[in-house]
């Protein structure tokens, strides 16, 4: 007993990997599960029997990696000690860096932000990635509201959370799209310095201070 399940366990990672390999080569929606089924070896039965639809399959396969925006997210609610608006610099920054050098959380953001169109069978996916960019806004928007004195004029807090958010996916995106558009070890510090910079008017005392 214990052999067949050991057995279907690992059918049922066999059949994740070769769907993010589909996914990732053929983008989501033109990636069916007969394919997936081929591609790993076994029936059509076989990836119903383990999931219930591709909807199920690519939420499974989303839950193999905790994405960098979850890990920011997560990080943000605990955040504490020096100055807030460094150490929320410091997160994106270590956040984009872990993800430059894990080849499975680069795949399937790939995927992710790629190679998938969300149709109303990954409504599920959607929805909880709009959770997490909602939660992300509202925790830097609360960052910036607590150091909103050190804004620059004319920028609120609720528009230095969404520039930080539109920085971070936006950096994020386009060297998932071409690695060669920046170097994440010499030029990702530069790239997010400048956005903080244009924020906080005494940027430049507070890293000097660090």
């Amino acid at each position: 007993m214990r052999r067949t399940k050991e057995e279907a366990e690992q059918t049922r990672r066999d059949i994740i990997e070769a769907a993010e390999q589909l996914f990732l080569a053929n983008g989501v929606a033109h990636t069916s599960l007969e394919m997936i089924a081929r591609e790993c070896g076994v029936t059509r039965g076989a990836v119903y029997w383990h999931f219930q639809n591709k909807a199920h399959l690519f939420y499974e396969m989303l839950n193999e990696v905790r994405t960098p925006m979850e890990v920011l997210t997560q990080q943000l609610c605990s955040c504490q000690g020096r100055d807030p608006i460094v150490s929320l610099r410091d997160l994106c920054v270590n956040g984009m860096m872990r993800m430059t050098q894990d080849e499975r959380t680069r795949r399937i953001m790939t995927i992710l932000l790629h190679r998938c169109e969300f149709t109303e069978e990954l409504r599920e996916a959607e929805e909880r990635n709009n959770v997490f960019i909602s939660q992300f806004i509202e925790l830097c928007e609360k960052i910036w509201m607590d150091q909103k004195s050190r804004l620059q004029p004319g920028v609120t807090p609720r528009l230095a959370a969404q520039a930080v958010h539109s920085m971070f996916i936006g950096l994020i995106s386009d060297w998932l799209r071409d690695p060669k558009l920046f170097d994440p070890t010499k030029e990702l510090e530069i790239l997010i310095d400048a956005t903080f910079r244009g924020l906080a008017r005494d940027w430049d005392q507070a890293m000097s201070a660090v």
